[in-house]
């Protein structure tokens, strides 16, 4: 990684054309040769080029009493151009980052299967688990269960429940109810959240919508003892 602190002009020169006047900025050139252009008061950059793209610098031409400014010329592979004027140059350092290990989210999926399968009593009494990740031609089902009576119950979890999901279970279960010694399965969506036209579509359909509580499956919060 390559900060570079500059007073700059930038011009994107393209499918169409951008300017930046004058003034100091951040310059961030990434390993994968990604660059963007920070001001102070932003959070995005103001532009940038990503990669697979190449920068060149053109040094600025000598003249009697002084030199004209380098121009950054950053190229991505359909032609696109940032080209950064630089007027003076206030700090350039490399950085080594490393490989980074990405973000991990709370109550992700996997978590939610995980803290679902070991506590399935949540989904209803008398229920048992069968399988995580029950294998099936088009893909794996996230939970297979038994329900009191007996009964096969495909479990579908999302963090955010919206149709595609309740799209996906529903192709599950027509393929589970075509196997005889699995039929009838029924199906339940559980999610953190689910939208209110997922839920439609889903009850619509016969499938059972289940909230999860994350915090109440990790054990951090009960209910007996919210004050509200």
């Amino acid at each position: 990684m390559r900060l570079v602190i500059a007073r700059c002009s930038v011009d994107y020169v393209g499918r169409l054309s951008a300017r930046l006047d004058e003034a100091t900025r951040l310059i961030m050139v990434k390993g994968d040769g990604t660059v963007l252009i920070h001001s102070e008061t932003s959070h995005r950059p103001l532009n940038w080029m990503t990669a697979p793209c190449t920068l060149v610098v053109e040094a600025g031409a000598k003249k009697v009493r002084k030199r004209e400014p380098d121009v950054w010329v950053v190229t991505n592979k359909g032609g696109e151009q940032l080209r950064i004027t630089m007027f003076e140059l206030v700090h350039d350092s490399g950085h080594e980052l490393g490989v980074d290990p990405g973000l991990v989210k709370e109550g992700v999926e996997a978590q939610l299967q995980e803290l679902l399968a070991a506590q399935v009593e949540v989904l209803g009494e008398g229920w048992s688990l069968v399988r995580r990740e029950y294998p099936t031609a088009i893909g794996p089902v996230d939970l297979m269960c038994r329900n009191a009576d007996g009964a096969s119950v495909a479990v579908e979890i999302k963090r955010r429940g919206e149709i595609d999901g309740v799209e996906q279970l529903t192709r599950y279960l027509e393929l589970l109810n075509r196997d005889p010694l699995l039929a009838p399965v029924t199906g339940v969506y559980a999610a953190q959240e689910i939208k209110p036209q997922a839920r439609t579509l889903a009850e619509d359909r016969g499938i059972r919508c289940v909230v999860l509580d994350y915090d109440a499956l990790r054990g951090v919060d009960h209910s007996d003892t919210r004050l509200f």
